[in-house]
């Protein structure tokens, strides 16, 4: 279908030519005298049979290059193609006024060059800010729909204590999606605080060309959507920013301190950051844990040895929640459902890891 569309295209591209070039051309050979070749529809004719061989040979090449632009087309978010759009616009239209400036000069170099180059540079400069730009331009059309306020107008409500505290979600947490079940559920109170820097790095995610950071990106997008819209659930935006610190991780602990809140992760790193500069910190991964059956040592269970540990011949498994278990000497008993005894278990931050050995 496509390639009869490029034909299609041709075709009516080298009747118009016909139409203008060829007489001009007839001129120059000297044979413009035959009436014949001066017919119009004569000349339209020509050209598109002539544009229609064309095709033969340029169509697979044509074809090649529009699913190669619409794949890349598809690869950027509406969102980027919106105010990406909306810059260029109020570029071109900036070129047009200043172009018109100069067009009105009598030098030939000026009035015919700077506004080709003012359409260009603003053009592509709109269209560059308004990707940069396109969280303050959401903000300033979201109406008043949109709950944001500044940490300002946050902190002049009634100061937060141990049921109403701020909780500041980190961009882990939200990719991770199991906080929004935690919030449904009840077991985290207080008011929800999404930083504005945390919701324009799940918009960079989002808008990643690697298929993977894309797919979590929006799913982090669908979770931050699916909580704003649960009325029992307080959320508030945080419009700030802090211009000198580079990492979220680092924003994130700022804005605890001057918040005077919790944040929520499941960072292993930023458990330990939050911790060391004693910051108040929630792990959802400790919650997992908490709630995981408890293993005690010299418990037996069944077990599939899947594959290889780190150590010499040590075997792995794993429960069906995830947790894995190390098996001493498992190794011969590769793909094997076997009976093992629980010799130590260590749980961390991290995650829990229980060790055992064959029964």
């Amino acid at each position: 279908m496509l390639r009869w569309v490029i034909r299609v295209c041709f075709i009516l591209l080298g009747g118009t030519a016909g139409v203008f070039i060829l007489p001009a051309i007839y001129l120059k050979a000297g044979v413009s005298q035959y009436l014949w070749l001066n017919n119009p529809y004569a000349n339209a004719f020509v050209g598109a049979i002539i544009f229609y061989l064309i095709t033969f040979w340029a169509v697979k090449y044509i074809e090649a290059a529009l699913n190669w632009l619409e794949e890349k087309l598809t690869k950027i978010s509406s969102v980027t193609i919106v105010y990406g759009g909306l810059g260029l616009i109020i570029g071109l239209v900036i070129a047009f006024f200043a172009g018109n400036a100069f067009s009105q000069t009598r030098i030939p170099i000026i009035n015919s060059v700077v506004p080709i180059v003012l359409t260009l540079v603003l053009g592509y400069l709109g269209f560059r800010v308004g990707i940069s730009r396109r969280n303050e331009l959401g903000t300033l059309f979201s109406g008043k729909n949109q709950r944001k306020k500044t940490v300002e107008g946050i902190l002049n409500k009634e100061a937060p204590n141990e049921e109403t505290g701020y909780k500041i979600l980190d961009t882990s947490v939200i990719i991770d999606g199991r906080i929004a079940d935690i919030l449904m559920t009840g077991f985290l109170n207080g008011v929800i605080v999404i930083p504005l820097f945390v919701l324009a790095e799940l918009q960079h995610i989002a808008d990643s060309s690697d298929t993977l950071k894309r797919t979590r990106g929006r799913r982090g997008l669908d979770i931050l959507n699916r909580i704003q819209k649960e009325e029992k659930i307080k959320v508030e935006m945080y419009e700030g920013d802090f211009e000198d610190i580079a990492e979220v991780d680092s924003k994130l602990v700022k804005l605890a301190k001057i918040m005077n809140g919790t944040v929520v992760t499941n960072d292993y790193n930023l458990n330990k950051v939050c911790e060391f500069q004693n910051v108040p910190v929630l792990n959802i991964n400790d919650l997992a844990n908490a709630v995981k059956p408890v293993v005690l040592p010299g418990e037996k269970m069944t077990v599939l040895v899947v594959k290889d540990g780190k150590e010499h011949n040590q075997g792995v498994a794993y429960l069906d929640d995830g947790t894995m278990i190390v098996v001493e000497d498992g190794r011969k008993f590769m793909n094997e459902t076997i009976e093992v005894e629980v010799t130590s278990v260590l749980q961390t931050s991290a995650g829990r890891m229980i060790f055992a050995k064959p029964n």
